[in-house]
């Protein structure tokens, strides 16, 4: 038997069927894998053992053809076999240090160890500091009393699942791969070369893990750099959609970053602080680019509701009491997803000065900011026209096909819509 023939007869479990973890367990499916899937979240499970699905990417035809495929989904930890390939998707929140939660890390690990065999290969997908592997998921899973390197593979593998992007997906992204030795490197290559188009093994597992943090780090720097660029241009009165219009004419040197209400979703706004936490633990110093990133993106929810105030000032308003409809609630264009979107900030900045919010989102149907569910609007269009104030969150594609019902509306625009112009913008 070939090993090409090998990987395809032996079974894959997958830990985790959140944004991570499915495109991965579809992937696997389509290409012929028997596979499993893990979640803790019965709702999860049950809802995909269903033919539906739960992210933005997969849609329900997806997952059934899938389960026709012979894809299992389950909660329960008895169901998992004693598979050739484990994944690791699971998720990585902040803990209350600033570092990594990796409870659900270690419990997948310790569900391995009562499936792993000789030959196995476990690798973690989710993101961390660098270290995480070799520190945490290695003495865990040799805790069974197999050898990593030796008895079973142990590779890293980043995610880089990007919600909504057609163009690159699992499949056409190219894969970065760390392995604890050349072998398991071998056969976590081996594993991802039946699903992607491109593997790129790194030189260990560190290397791995960084790559993820600085791939993140990087836009959370210069996502910093045009949030502070723009609040400085709108003081000079410079428009700072102009100038990066005309910035990105340059044909190199240059990649355009674009201002906003602040950073969303569970990477950029998270994961840079895995490694600002890492060496402020390991070398005792400050990560001082991340850190004052940091501090200037999450200022910027702050920002967009003082220059509410300021434009309802302009129309002998105050704040308090102001009818505000809040348009787009998720952290990104066209996504259902809300983690730590900023709007959340905004929210609660306006609510505690008094303001009445609305809300409407053409992907979110109910809202709730700290405990308070705000009032939806089913026409926006109409609504727009009874409010005091719109504040326009997200450029989602219904809002940029109906720039002319805005027009009409005093407007707060935080994404420089092209054909809102001459509104306010940020």
């Amino acid at each position: 038997m070939t090993p090409d023939q090998h990987l395809r007869s032996d079974e894959v479990v997958v830990f985790g069927l959140g944004y991570v973890g499915l495109p991965l367990v579809r992937a696997c499916v389509l290409n012929g894998l028997r596979v499993v899937g893990f979640d803790p979240n019965r709702d999860v499970v049950e809802l995909l053992a269903a033919g539906r699905s739960h992210i933005d990417d997969i849609p329900n035809e997806e997952i059934s053809r899938c389960l026709a495929l012979g894809l299992r989904v389950t909660s329960s930890q008895e169901d998992i076999p004693n598979a050739g390939t484990f994944v690791i998707c699971v998720p990585t929140p902040l803990s209350e240090s600033g570092g990594p939660d990796l409870a659900a890390v270690r419990n997948a690990a310790k569900t391995i160890v009562t499936k792993l065999r000789r030959g196995s290969l476990v690798v973690l997908e989710s993101t961390s500091y660098p270290g995480t592997t070799e520190e945490i998921l290695l003495p865990l899973l040799e805790s069974s009393g197999l050898e990593a390197g030796v008895d079973f593979n142990l590779a890293f593998s980043p995610e880089r699942v990007d919600p909504g992007n057609l163009r690159y997906t699992l499949e056409t992204t190219p894969k970065v791969v760390g392995g604890l030795s050349a072998a398991c490197l071998a056969r976590a290559t081996a594993f991802y070369e039946l699903l992607v188009s491109k593997v790129v093994p790194t030189k260990g597992l560190k290397e791995a893990e960084m790559a993820k943090l600085l791939e993140n780090t990087y836009r959370h720097v210069n996502i910093a750099l045009v949030n502070e660029l723009a609040r400085l241009c709108h003081s000079l009165d410079v428009d700072v959609w102009d100038v990066i219009e005309a910035a990105e004419t340059k044909p190199y040197g240059f990649q355009a970053f674009r201002p906003g209400p602040g950073v969303g979703g569970h990477c950029i706004p998270i994961d840079p602080n895995y490694l600002s936490h890492r060496v402020k633990v390991q070398l005792g110093e400050p990560f001082r680019f991340v850190e004052l990133a940091q501090e200037i993106n999450a200022s910027m929810p702050h920002y967009v509701v003082q220059r509410v105030q300021k434009l309802l000032n302009r129309d002998r308003k105050a704040l308090n009491g102001s009818r505000i409809l809040l348009l787009g609630v998720t952290y990104k264009k066209d996504i259902a997803d809300t983690r730590e979107s900023p709007a959340y900030e905004v929210a609660r900045d306006l609510l505690n000065l008094g303001a009445q919010l609305t809300f409407h989102d053409p992907l979110v149907s109910t809202w709730i900011v700290d405990g308070t569910a705000i009032e939806p609007v089913r026409d926006w269009r109409t609504a727009c026209q009874s409010v005091d104030c719109v504040l326009l969150l997200q450029d989602h594609t219904e809002y940029v096909s109906n720039v002319h019902v805005l027009k009409t509306s005093p407007v707060l625009d935080t994404r420089g819509i092209k054909g809102l112009r001459p509104v306010e913008r940020l």
